[in-house]
Parts: C-alpha cells; sequence; structure tokens
C-alpha cells in the first residue's frame, strides 16, 4: 500500500505544480508565450526529479500510466501492481487538480488540439512525445544500464524538453492521469478530447516498451 500511496502523492504534486504553473502563467496552446512555456516546462520537469528522488525509492516515481503500463509490458512488474499504481495515479491527479481549483475557479489549464491542429495530428503528437518520454524512463532506469541516481534529473529534464516543444500543439500531456484531474474540473472542450490524451500516451508508453525490448534487451546467451 506504501508504493500505491506514494504514487498517488506523486502524481497530485506533479498535477499540482505543472497545471498550476501553466495557469498562474497563463500558459496554453492558445497563448503559447514563451515565459509561460518556459515556466511550465520546467515546472513539470522540476516536480518530476523532486518527486523521483523523494518517493523513487518507494514506488519507483512513475507518477504516470503511459510509464506504467511501459514498465508492465517491460517486465518490470506484476500486472496486478500496474493497475493499482494506475488507479492511484489518477486519483492524485484528481486531488491534486481539486486543489487547484479551490485555488483558481474557473481558471483550469487545459489539454486540448488547438491553433490548427487537427484531433488525429494531436494524437500522433501525443503519442510520438509520450514514446520519447517513456523510452527515456526505460533506459534511464534499467538495471544494467541505466544512469544510476542520476535517472531522475534525466527524466526531469526529458519531461522539461518535451513540454517546450509540445505545449503549442496540445498543451503536452503525455500523461493519461494528468489530464483525466485536470479535465474534470476544466469540462468542455478538455473533457470531450479526452480520449486523445488517455489513449494516445498509453500508445506511446506500449510502443516505448516494444522499442527498448528491441534495441535494450540483453541478448539470449547459446547453451554451449
Amino acid at each position: 500500500m506504501k508504493k500505491y500511496l506514494a504514487e498517488m502523492i506523486g502524481t497530485m504534486v506533479l498535477v499540482l505544480m505543472g497545471c498550476g504553473a501553466a495557469v498562474s502563467l497563463g500558459c496554453s496552446p492558445a497563448a503559447p508565450g514563451v515565459p509561460g512555456v518556459v515556466g511550465t516546462a520546467l515546472a513539470f520537469g522540476l516536480a518530476v526529479v523532486a518527486m523521483a528522488y523523494a518517493i523513487g525509492g518507494i514506488s519507483g516515481c512513475h507518477i504516470n500510466p503511459a510509464i506504467t503500463l511501459g514498465v508492465w509490458i517491460s517486465g518490470r512488474m506484476s500486472g496486478k501492481d500496474a493497475i493499482m499504481y494506475m488507479i492511484f495515479q489518477i486519483i492524485g491527479a484528481i486531488i491534486g487538480a481539486a486543489i487547484l481549483f479551490a485555488l483558481t475557479p474557473g481558471g483550469m489549464g487545459e489539454n486540448v488540439c488547438q491553433n490548427g491542429i487537427s484531433i488525429g495530428q494531436g494524437f500522433i503528437a501525443e503519442l510520438v512525445f509520450t514514446c520519447v518520454f517513456v523510452l527515456v524512463v526505460l533506459g534511464t532506469t534499467d538495471n544494467l544500464k541505466g544512469a544510476g541516481n542520476f535517472a531522475g534529473l534525466a527524466i526531469g529534464l526529458s519531461l522539461v524538453l518535451v513540454h517546450l516543444v509540445c505545449i503549442r500543439y496540445t498543451g503536452t500531456s503525455v500523461n493519461p492521469a494528468r489530464s483525466i484531474g485536470p479535465a474534470l474540473f476544466a469540462g468542455g472542450a478538455a473533457l470531450q478530447q479526452l480520449w486523445i490524451f488517455i489513449l494516445a500516451p498509453l500508445c506511446g508508453g506500449a510502443l516505448a516498451a516494444a522499442i527498448w525490448k528491441m534495441i535494450g534487451a540483453e541478448p539470449i546467451k547459446k547453451k554451449k
């Protein structure tokens, strides 16, 4: 139960800090100003770094169903733990969004496809950028090839990079839980398009796991 609660707390912090920065800085796909984009990207990345070193030793600090799916497909956790992680991540995201909504009623940020981006393009963006992000997670946390104690920093910086590129297209989710929580309070287009920000990141996480199995798996040694 401790690791599930850790995932809940970590995801709550991610949503509260990341989305809170977006709200405070007025950052959205419709208004992707440089200060807002950079500030929001740093907030999400730093939240991941902070939580990685706070709860990484307890749960691994997935705080993202797409990462959990990728880790499960890679054979690093059981199906039961994967499901429980996702449930508690979503609960944490809703709590974080609720706190933010209480502080800024009516001002929740949205994950929506704007700036001339079609639904299909938004789906592709979320799939590709999630794949890149989860691939970094799988690589840096690998027992043999990983980055060790620097994994949390590498993962956080990669999330900053993903946000810098993707915010103007979709607002950047790459995390189903991070989208579910705010969408429940934002409503409107965020809720109508929520399926994109659930399905596309999960597909991206699964694709990352498949890629890592191809390039990162240890070769099978032939018996003499």
